[in-house]
C-alpha cells in the first residue's frame, strides 16, 4: 500500500535551470569544485521546486547527471566514448544521440554516481519529506552501447550491466535510501517485440537483493528525449507478464496517451501499487487544479486510494521550468482537494 492515500510524487528529473544550461556547454571553464558549486546549487533549486509545490516525496531533480552521456556512460570502464550519432540536423529525434563502443570488460568501480547524488539530496532536503533516488535498469542503460564479440547483443550487454546496476541499488540502501525507481524505458519500449519473460527474469535479479529493504517502483513509458516518443504507445503487449515484476509500484504514462487503457490500473492494484502520470509532459498545456482533480476521481474509480500515486507521465527534463513548477503545484492542488473530499486530510 502507498504511504498515504493519494500520494503525489516524481519520477525523477527535473529542468535545469537556464545558468546550469549554460555551464554545461562551457565545462571546460569551470574547475571540479567550480561544477560541484553549479550542482549542489542546482540540486537546492529543483528542491526548493518541489517543495513549493508540495510533493509528499521528491529527488533530487537529476540535476547533476549534466546528461546521460556526462553521468552514467562516464562512470563506465570498458567503453569509448562516443560514435557520432548518425543525424545531427533536422526535427529532434532519438538518432540524434551518439553512442558507445565497448573496447572491453563492463566494470564501474567506483559506481554510477547515483550514491553521491542521494547523499548530497539527503543533504539539502528538509528531514520530514520522503526521498527517492532513480537509476537506470541495465537494459534502457544498455541502449546506448554498441554489441561487440564479447556482447554480442543488447541483452548480452544488459547482463554485463546487471550487477553493476545492482551494487548500486545495494549501495544506496547502505546509505539509507529507502525508495528507489529503477527506471526501465526500453523495457516498455520495446516489450511489444521481444520475450517479455525474459525482460521480467532480468529486472528481477537487478533487483533481488534490494527486494524488502527498501520500497521500490518502475517507471514504464515510451520515451521522452526531446518529447518524442520512441514506441508503439500500448501497454496491453506488456501485461500480464509485468505484473511479476517484483516491485512495490508500477508508474504509467497516461496524460499524453488521453487516457487511454486507464483501465489497466485496476488491474495492477490487484496486487501493486500504481503511479498514475497524470500530468503531460509533452505539452505545454498548464492542467488546471479541476482537470487534475477530474483525473484523480476517474483513477478511483478503478482503483482503491490506498494503492495510488500521481505524478507527471515521465521526468520534467524536457519541459521548461516555468512550466513544470505550475503542472506540479496544480498536481498537488488537484490531489488535495480530492482528499478533502474523500476525507483524506
Amino acid at each position: 500500500m502507498q504511504p498515504r492515500p493519494l500520494r503525489t510524487t516524481v519520477i525523477g528529473s527535473y529542468p535545469f535551470p537556464g545558468w546550469l544550461e549554460f555551464a554545461q556547454e562551457h565545462l571546460e571553464r569551470f574547475g571540479p569544485a567550480d561544477r560541484e558549486e553549479l550542482q549542489r546549487d542546482a540540486v537546492i533549486a529543483a528542491v526548493h521546486d518541489q517543495l513549493a509545490a508540495g510533493l509528499d516525496c521528491i529527488t533530487d531533480g537529476e540535476q547533476s547527471r549534466l546528461d546521460f552521456n556526462l553521468s552514467f556512460y562516464g562512470h563506465l570502464q570498458g567503453i569509448q566514448r562516443e560514435v557520432d550519432p548518425p543525424r545531427r540536423f533536422g526535427p529532434p529525434a532519438h538518432d540524434q544521440r551518439g553512442r558507445h563502443r565497448i573496447i572491453g570488460t563492463l566494470v564501474a568501480p567506483q559506481g554510477l554516481g547515483a550514491v553521491a547524488e542521494f547523499q548530497r539530496l539527503q543533504e539539502i532536503a528538509p528531514p520530514d519529506v520522503a526521498l527517492k533516488a532513480s537509476v537506470p535498469g541495465p537494459y534502457t542503460l544498455s541502449g546506448r552501447l554498441i554489441p561487440n564479440t564479447q556482447y554480442p547483443d543488447r541483452i548480452a550487454v544488459a547482463e554485463g550491466l546487471l550487477p553493476i546496476v545492482r551494487t548500486e541499488l545495494e549501495q544506496l540502501v547502505e546509505v539509507g535510501c529507502t525508495e528507489i525507481t529503477v527506471d526501465e524505458p526500453s523495457m516498455s519500449c520495446y516489450a511489444y517485440r521481444l520475450d517479455r519473460r525474459r525482460l521480467v527474469d532480468l529486472f528481477n535479479r537487478t533487483i533481488e537483493s534490494v527486494r524488502g529493504r527498501c520500497r521500490l517502483s518502475t517507471h514504464l513509458c515510451f520515451g521522452n528525449y526531446k518529447g518524442r516518443a520512441v514506441a508503439p504507445r500500448r501497454y496491453a503487449p506488456m501485461f500480464p507478464d509485468f505484473l511479476e515484476l517484483h516491485v512495490d509500484e508500477i508508474h504509467l504514462e497516461m496524460a499524453s496517451r488521453e487516457f487511454a487503457e486507464l483501465e489497466l490500473i485496476g488491474t495492477i492494484a490487484e496486487r501493486l501499487d500504481v503511479a498514475v502520470g497524470i500530468i503531460d509532459v509533452k505539452s505545454y498545456y498548464i492542467e488546471t487544479v479541476e482537470d487534475v482533480a477530474e483525473r484523480v476521481r476517474r483513477c478511483l474509480e478503478l482503483a482503491p486510494a490506498e494503492r495510488l500515486a500521481f505524478a507527471p507521465d515521465c521526468g520534467l527534463s524536457q519541459t521548461a521550468r516555468w512550466a513544470a513548477r505550475q503542472k506540479l503545484a496544480n498536481l498537488v492542488a488537484g490531489v488535495r482537494q480530492v482528499r478533502r473530499e474523500r476525507g483524506f486530510e
